[in-house]
């Protein structure tokens, strides 16, 4: 698989300075963490749920989190479980190619079972997403992990989910984050993302971000952002990718603010009409908070509609400008550090302390790929679109 796979290769090599690379489910566990891109959520239940996971592989989706918990009914679970295991065996027969697919349970149990339950299909798995993850909580769900994957001798990596009250409350934040850090740690090698569970977070207090706002407006959730990205999220090899919180809307009916989206890249794609669907379907408030994520350190995203998946995507691709600062950054003769200027001469490199950043920005563009000099979000996102 790989990102913008899904558009044909000579409308990618237009696009593209340097194309996305491919990666399968075997891949290391660093470029998976990078490439995961807009995780597409489904509850278990779907009846064609098989059938849904081939199409949106074939509109670019890389990565889908099966659900058993929040997105089901409490007297769905069985059901749900069942169904998990007869997909995943009718997938197992067809000869398509698929994304990452995890499953998102409820209790440490369901994760050998299912694994026992879904047999040779197991191959086709991921891993699981743990919710409510803390360390007490947690602990259970990794040791359960780390089992289920020495008995079906196929690797399975975690996906913790942030979302409780203790994690919120400011009296139990920076104990609640110590405990998350020693357990994700402890089984690092099993941890492949770090999820945040932001409508959990609005719960606890009763709020819900209106289609105008992003998740960074509303102060309590940012806060608690900031501290997961500061003590779980450091470049200094101790941390972890931290994915963007979920957007809930895909179509706004009455705004109160204008639209957040300046015509001006549009016009000079000739893409006004997009500009003017986006804004209908609240598109400028996600395109705003997925640029917010990334300067706050979080890569990939949650995501509950389809439509939303080819923003992140094309938000994450790397431009030229910062893959020739980074590229500028990181060559063995600026190991002893300095300043520079650009090659766009527009900025400061700085080697030392953007070292960081531009590996980071690298990793980026070895699984978004590098645009174009020419090429910027507008083109990516309409060539997506279109397939």
């Amino acid at each position: 698989m790989r990102h913008f796979g899904h558009i044909a290769p000579e409308v990618r090599q237009r696009l593209f300075h340097q194309e996305p690379c491919e990666f399968t489910s075997d891949s290391p566990a660093r470029l998976l963490s990078a490439a995961l891109g807009a995780t597409l959520y489904s509850p278990a239940t779907r009846p064609r749920l098989a059938d849904d996971i081939v199409k949106q592989t074939g509109r670019g989706v890389v990565s889908m989190v099966l659900c058993l918990e929040d997105s089901i009914g409490d007297e769905d679970v069985a059901q749900g479980e069942e169904n998990l295991v007869r997909q995943f065996t009718d997938l197992a027969q067809r000869q398509v190619d698929l994304p990452l697919l995890f499953i998102r349970v409820r209790h440490p149990e369901q994760i050998p079972d299912l694994v026992r339950r879904l047999g040779p299909a197991v191959r086709l798995l991921s891993g699981f997403v743990l919710p409510k993850f803390t360390e007490e909580r947690g602990i259970p769900f990794l040791e359960a992990l780390s089992g289920a994957e020495a008995a079906s001798g196929h690797r399975l990596f975690a996906m913790p989910v942030l979302e409780s009250p203790e994690l919120l409350y400011r009296e139990t934040r920076v104990e609640t984050l110590e405990g998350i850090a020693r357990a994700v740690d402890k089984y690092r090698e099993r941890v492949l993302a770090l999820r945040l569970g932001v409508t959990d977070f609005c719960s606890s207090y009763g709020l819900r971000r209106a289609p105008d706002m992003t998740a960074w407006d509303v102060q309590i959730v940012a806060s608690v952002i900031a501290d997961v990205v500061n003590m779980l999220g450091r470049a200094d090899g101790t941390g972890f990718t931290v994915t963007g919180p979920v957007w809930e809307y895909f179509r706004v009916q009455e705004r109160m603010f204008k639209p957040q989206l300046r015509r001006s890249p549009f016009l000079e794609g000739q893409a006004e009409e997009l500009r003017e669907a986006l804004i209908e379907h609240a598109m400028d408030g996600l395109l705003r908070e997925i640029t917010l994520d990334q300067a706050n350190g979080l890569l990939g995203k949650t995501c509950i509609h389809p439509s939303h998946v080819l923003p992140v995507h094309a938000l994450s691709v790397v431009s030229h400008e910062e893959f020739s600062d980074a590229q500028d950054i990181l060559r063995p003769e600026r190991g002893g550090g300095g300043v520079l200027r650009s090659q766009y001469t527009n900025k400061m490199n700085e080697v030392k302390p953007h070292r960081a950043w531009a590996e980071r920005t690298l990793l980026r563009a070895e699984v978004f790929g590098v645009a174009n000099e020419d090429i910027g979000f507008v083109e990516l996102l309409a060539a997506g679109i279109s397939g």
